[in-house]
């Protein structure tokens, strides 16, 4: 039998699902289990936007222009202008999912062998974008003790080489819930200006900010030809399954570029633009009782997290995420433990091992994921669950 590729024995497994064949194990064995490992919301996808699906009208589905429907693009418009980001239609290529959108970001902007730097923890699958598109992933530390902050401008620069060509944020940050203020955004702009590099900034949980405000790349004044945003109606709109994300960006070469993936790819999916359409409808306070949601899931998670002895959980600022540090001695042993050998009153937790959101070895081993995109009453039943667990747990550090 041929070999297969070398890409394909070095792509990365998900750290989020690979323990899901031990949580359907747990399953089949009557136990409950709590999903804080993935940030699916369990928030209704809005009416508005599944009946317009439901209620379109066509005798052919076609491709749509490889860019996304030029109506959408145009609804796009009014939707940025909500966050004082003015674009132009023609600067936004909707793409399948936010995921596409990094993709085609790496591949336009990045030869093989280049590099990108990312503050790490960070979202598990660029690793996976970065040998899809053969690039280098080069990490930036942030730590929990400080929340998780940007790293110093010198921490940068000390990773810059000839191959360096941008660096990657996420804001609000996905896995750490942290929000990047002015400050720290401007220090970015002032790296990517010194260094000649493009800032990729992932956007998608734009709406979801509850100690400060939202600083967008696209803010940025003086770095308009470096910015490339990537967003998504996943977690925006409870759609993770509609698969429609954009690339937006100032620069017209780059554009010019994604367009050739996008040609390459056909169209973006057809159904699911008609969805992403009727959800810029949506009014505008649709985001304030959901957005008040996540926060009292957020202020109740990392309350219960803080009580647990040995726990440290910093208060993220956005998303719907955070990064626990427990008293364990092996984060990947400590989250399949809970899976196939703990239960309390018939129920355990699953979590996201950070080992995986972390580049450098052996960073992560004490600190879990967990996304909080349960009810209040299930948020408080698994931190019941997790305090048990750390009783028991024979790898507890003390």
């Amino acid at each position: 039998m041929p070999n297969i590729s070398q890409r394909g024995q070095i792509m990365p497994p998900s750290p989020i699902r690979k323990l899901v064949p031990y949580a359907e194990a747990a399953k089949k064995k009557g136990i409950t289990v709590y999903h804080l490992n993935i940030g699916q919301p369990d928030i209704e996808t809005p009416q508005p936007v599944l009946d317009a699906v439901r209620n379109s009208h066509f005798k052919i589905l076609e491709y749509s222009h490889s860019a996304g429907n030029e109506s959408y693009r145009r609804k796009l418009i009014s939707y940025y202008k909500k966050f004082n980001i003015t674009v132009d239609h023609t600067e936004i290529i909707v793409t399948t999912g936010g995921s596409e959108a990094i993709l085609f970001g790496f591949m336009a902007c990045l030869d093989p062998g280049d590099e990108v730097i990312i503050p790490e923890p960070f979202y598990a699958n660029y690793n996976g974008f970065a040998v899809e598109a053969d690039v280098k992933v080069v990490p930036v530390t942030a730590t929990i003790d400080n929340g998780f902050a940007l790293p110093p401008i010198g921490d940068f620069e000390q990773l810059i080489t000839p191959r360096t060509k941008a660096i990657l944020i996420c804001n609000p940050n996905n896995p750490t819930g942290y929000l990047y203020s002015r400050t720290e955004m401007e220090t970015l702009k002032e790296i990517c200006l010194k260094h000649n590099l493009f800032l990729f900034s992932d956007e998608a949980y734009r709406e979801f900010c509850y100690d400060g405000e939202n600083i967008s790349a696209l803010h940025l004044s003086g770095l308009e030809n470096n910015v490339v945003v990537f967003d998504t109606i996943s977690k925006r709109y409870s759609a993770c399954g509609g698969r429609i994300g954009a690339l937006v960006t100032h620069n017209r070469t780059i554009l010019d570029s994604v367009m050739k993936f996008a040609q390459a790819r056909l169209s973006p999916p057809g159904f699911a633009q008609i969805a992403a359409e009727a959800a810029v409808d949506l009014p505008d306070n649709y985001f304030d009782g959901i957005k008040a949601e996540y926060q009292s899931r957020r202020d109740l998670l990392v309350a219960s997290l803080n009580k647990i002895p040995g726990v440290y959980c910093p208060n993220p600022g956005g998303a719907f995420y955070a990064i626990a540090r427990l008293p364990i001695d092996d984060a990947d042993k400590f989250c399949q433990w809970l899976l196939e050998s703990f239960s309390y009153e018939q129920q355990t937790v699953m979590l996201a091992p950070a080992t995986g959101f972390y580049a450098t070895a052996g960073l992560g081993k004490q600190e879990v994921r967990l996304a909080y995109v349960l009810n209040r009453e299930d948020i408080a039943k698994a931190m019941e669950c997790l305090a048990k667990a750390l009783e028991t747990y024979p790898g507890r550090k003390q």
